[in-house]
């Protein structure tokens, strides 16, 4: 079996990733857990894993009691947007949370022009977001009102926050990281501020023949994870159409300002890298989540079986466990 090793210090590293079989408590799998799926994500609650991923015209939902048995979940779509609206097509990277007693799912939509991609959100007041109606609050947008696509909400000393990917200005040519405060889950309050862009080289895989050095430059779905007295942001970069794709890592102190852009700092190298020799390309757009007893963290994330396979259907969702050390080192591995 395969063991990968990484370290977290005052940052975190992740060496690579594999489509070995894997552990989850009492069980073992072989990743992928699903044939297909992008951008996953699930939240755990009340013994249960509620699970998505991008399906484009229609907002899907998994029940499950094991990340491992996805393929044998119950399943419902939960929300289809009504037609020509701006948000009936293309709709990418869904997220469910349960956030102060409701439950919502933030996803990024458009009316099929890559230009008018924009944050949205839905609300659902049942115990259980398979039951219950799934309401639609509307866009969720800071005062610029810029393209904008994976969202991902957190509360942090009380207070809730939305980081994503979005453009500077009108034309698609770079993706940045912003953060913003929120005043409720479906209401920014905040300035924007931005906090990463893509300037590495291993950010800036995928500009096309003939673009300008600064075109087509990604960074993409962020997500928040807090490990004691730091925050991490792990975001996806390069373009999801190269085998490039990877992950990158932003850091700050618990008790920083986080709306300020010098309170983060960018790990220099990718924390996340594919492993060909194993099968695995192109991965990236990640989402953390823990075992049922708290115990076990996990990264799931999308991947491609074979090179040249690009942002289509190929993608398919994987999980590996990893854990803390005093040390601050973490340990990404097969068991």
């Amino acid at each position: 079996m395969m063991r990968i090793v990484a370290l977290f210090f005052v940052t975190l590293f992740f060496a690579g990733c594999s489509s070995n079989r894997v552990k989850q408590p009492a069980e073992t799998f072989s990743n992928p857990v699903l044939p297909s799926g992008a951008d996953p994500y699930s939240f755990y609650k009340d013994g249960y894993y509620y699970y998505t991923h991008s399906a484009q015209n229609k907002l899907i939902l998994w029940k499950t009691k094991s990340i491992a048995d996805l393929k044998n979940a119950e399943k419902k779509v939960v929300w289809t947007p009504p037609a020509n609206t701006a948000y009936c097509k293309e709709l990418w990277a869904p997220q469910i949370q349960f956030i102060h007693g409701k439950w919502y799912m933030y996803f990024a939509a458009d009316d099929g022009n890559n230009h008018n991609h924009r944050m949205y959100v839905i609300e659902n007041a049942a115990a259980d977001p398979m039951q219950g109606q799934w309401e639609f609050k509307g866009k969720v947008a800071d005062a610029t009102n810029k393209w904008a696509i994976d969202a991902d909400v957190f509360e942090h000393k009380d207070k809730l926050y939305m980081i994503w990917s979005g453009w500077e200005g009108n034309e698609n040519g770079q993706q940045n990281i912003y953060i913003a405060r929120m005043k409720n889950p479906w209401t920014i309050e905040s300035d924007r501020v931005k906090i990463s862009s893509p300037e590495l080289k291993w950010e800036t895989h995928g500009r096309l023949p003939g673009q300008t050095p600064n075109q087509v430059n990604v960074n993409e779905g962020p997500q928040f994870l807090k490990h004691k007295d730091k925050i991490f942001i792990i975001y996806s970069a390069s373009g999801c159409w190269t085998d490039h794709y990877t992950l990158g890592m932003l850091s700050a102190t618990a008790n920083a300002d986080l709306l300020n852009a010098a309170s983060w700092k960018k790990h220099p190298e990718p924390v996340f890298e594919a492993e060909p020799g194993s099968g695995v390309y192109a991965a990236g757009h990640n989402s953390f989540f823990k075992s049922p007893d708290g115990k076990e963290d996990w990264i799931l994330y999308h991947a491609n079986s074979a090179p040249g396979q690009g942002c289509g259907g190929h993608r398919s969702p994987r999980a590996q466990k990893f854990s803390w050390k005093k040390t601050a080192r973490l340990i990404l591995e097969d068991l």
